[in-house]
């Protein structure tokens, strides 16, 4: 992890180098794609202000990520936790299903992958990037106390040696292999659910995007209840309501969701996943469709075992690079 540091006037540009990294690690730690992006501008704001204190006895980039760590550590400390509705909530019946939203700072959010997933030509690196964002993998993090969580981050997705996190953290060696193993046992409790990458995908996820884009804008239940596991979910941020199983979900969306009918869904990717801007149709009657949620799904063993509809289009739409809304030229794309 050693590296020449020859910064001078090229600091920014040194900074800039990392961006992506150290907003990673931040999403990984914070369970926010807003809080990470904050925590990594805090951090730059730090480096500056105390430059001239860094006199190159480790490379920049471990000085950064210390740094960083100590802004985590921080707003963690203030009590900061995100959640998924599942962690929350048991899951309900559609006929009985109540909306209960929570606070925007109650959840996990999704990420886009550019802002947290740097380019690499290793592809056993990018897999292990994706596998280390998802949101089942992050929302198992906000389990672990505040240091367990780097302790994890460090060691076993970026691959930095114990003694390296030692002084990271002014700890010892002892200390650090002791950190990582109660995390070790507390995730293996947590159990996280098993989902496949996105981006790029193979021939059989290209196949089961494609069958589901197509059932969901035909609003055809039937058919989008055969590409689902049997116990997959359905969740709603900001409201803390998830539904499980085949007969649940196909009854939201003929019953409280049939709203979505009409909908019309642009491709994307969030926490190395398939993802996809909803459109609903305008409800004033006029042509064209407005934001409706980000859809980020999880797929295993060939069908969707996770739909996480994210609501609060004005927070993710303009994160994520989708349109404010869809209007007939999308039909004319669509059919062309």
């Amino acid at each position: 992890m050693t590296e020449a540091t020859d910064l001078g006037p090229e600091l920014d540009a040194a900074l800039d180098r990392y961006r992506v990294e150290l907003t990673g690690y931040c999403y990984r730690m914070l369970g926010s794609s807003f809080d990470a992006e904050d925590a990594v501008q805090d951090t730059y704001i730090r480096a500056w202000r105390s430059f001239e204190k860094f006199e190159g006895r480790s490379s920049l980039r471990s000085w950064l990520y210390r740094i960083a760590t100590n802004v985590c550590l921080d707003l963690l400390n203030a009590g900061n936790k995100r959640a998924r509705p599942m962690d929350l909530t048991a899951p309900q019946h559609q006929a009985s299903a109540v909306l209960s939203e929570r606070p925007e700072v109650t959840w996990l959010e999704p990420v886009p992958d550019g802002r947290v997933l740097p380019q690499t030509a290793d592809p056993a690196e990018m897999a292990l990037a994706k596998e280390s964002v998802r949101l089942a993998f992050v929302a198992a993090l906000q389990h672990l106390p505040a240091k367990q969580r780097a302790v994890l981050i460090l060691r076993e997705v970026l691959a930095w040696k114990a003694d390296e996190v030692a002084t990271l953290l002014d700890t010892t060696v002892a200390s650090v292999n002791s950190a990582l193993q109660r995390a070790r046992a507390t995730l293996a409790a947590t159990r996280i659910r098993e989902s496949e990458a996105a981006d790029p995908l193979d021939a059989d996820q290209v196949k089961l995007l494609g069958q589901y884009l197509a059932a969901f804008e035909a609003y055809d239940i039937t058919r989008l209840t055969a590409l689902l596991h049997e116990d997959a979910v359905l969740s709603m941020p900001p409201f803390d309501l998830w539904l499980q199983g085949h007969e649940d979900i196909a009854a939201w969306h003929l019953n409280q969701g049939i709203g979505c009918k009409g909908s019309r869904m642009l491709p994307t990717t969030a926490n190395g996943m398939p993802a996809f801007g909803q459109y609903r149709p305008r409800e004033d009657g006029q042509p064209g469709w407005t934001p409706w949620a980000l859809q980020v799904l999880e797929i295993s063993d060939g069908k969707i075992v996770g739909l996480n509809a994210f609501l609060d289009t004005a927070r993710w739409f303009p994160l994520f690079g989708l349109p404010e809304q869809l209007d007939e030229s999308y039909e004319a794309q669509q059919g062309a």
